[in-house]
């Protein structure tokens, strides 16, 4: 099933399932038992397919990034957060931080994981038993703050407002039963500058959600985002980092493209 969460004429809400060029509403809860209704939604506005209740995102997951960065290969996944707050909806403007400044704000195309239900302690072999679904993610990152004025924590240069777009739709994890499989690109102002799949993770999404539910509680609606390929501005010689006026695109086959227009921060 692929899953929107709109805003209708009146201002409302809702979740619904995108069949062609037309949305019904779902019936039932997104974290437990839903279908398909038959009423017809007249949405204005696409929103992140999911409001997460957190969001974990995994460093260096990708082999030939870590090189690009001049990293070692981890021996643990690299985890650190993105405040709710960071999400962006799909079509709508990533700001360039103005207030507190950074000229070196970055693009990184991911796959995102949103987890279905409660778990803890799960193994690798059941983990993606809990996962809801998957959808497109950037984590967008600000890269003075990241590495240079954040104490050695990449929290900030990672969590400012808009730095986490997600969409356009949740594809449901019957759709999608190998996350491992999947062709995964950014493509900036029309030119390709990531291109991968997600079977080149250093570590696999059950190994994720097994790493990240040990001894930690994982709530419905947190949503992993897990890693970025090779080909980030932060690595170009020389760099390329966004300014306003660019256009990004990331695209996840069988999922879809999110799009996102890139402005400065007023």
């Amino acid at each position: 099933m692929e899953i929107v969460r709109v805003m209708t004429r009146d201002g409302a809400t809702h979740y619904g399932c995108e069949v062609g060029n037309q949305v019904f509403r779902l019936k039932g809860e997104l974290y437990g038992d839903f279908c398909q209704s038959q009423e017809l939604l007249d949405p204005v506005r696409r929103l992140a397919p999911v409001e997460p209740s957190a969001i974990y995102a995994i460093g260096l997951n990708y082999r030939a990034h870590a090189e690009e960065m001049q990293a070692e290969v981890p021996e643990y996944p690299v985890v650190f957060m993105k405040g709710t707050t960071s999400v962006l909806d799909p079509g709508q403007p990533i700001i360039l931080p103005r207030h507190l400044h950074s000229d070196q704000v970055d693009y990184e195309c991911e796959l995102a994981v949103i987890i279905g239900k409660r778990c803890k302690n799960v193994a690798a072999k059941d983990a993606l038993d809990y996962v809801l679904g998957y959808t497109c993610a950037n984590d967008v990152s600000a890269r003075d703050w990241q590495k240079s004025h954040g104490g050695g924590q990449w929290t900030k240069g990672k969590g400012f407002d808009s730095f986490c777009p997600l969409g356009p739709i949740l594809v449901t994890a019957d759709r999608i039963p190998n996350p491992q499989i999947l062709p995964i690109r950014t493509i900036l102002n029309g030119e390709l500058r990531q291109e991968s799949f997600t079977g080149d993770m250093i570590f696999p999404v059950a190994q994720l959600i097994e790493f990240l539910s040990a001894s930690t509680t994982l709530l419905p609606g947190t949503v992993i985002l897990t890693g970025t390929p090779p080909g980030v501005g932060m690595a170009a010689d020389p760099p390329r980092f966004l300014k306003p006026g660019d256009e990004v695109m990331i695209e996840i086959t069988g999922i879809g493209v999110l799009h996102n227009p890139v402005e400065a921060e007023v």
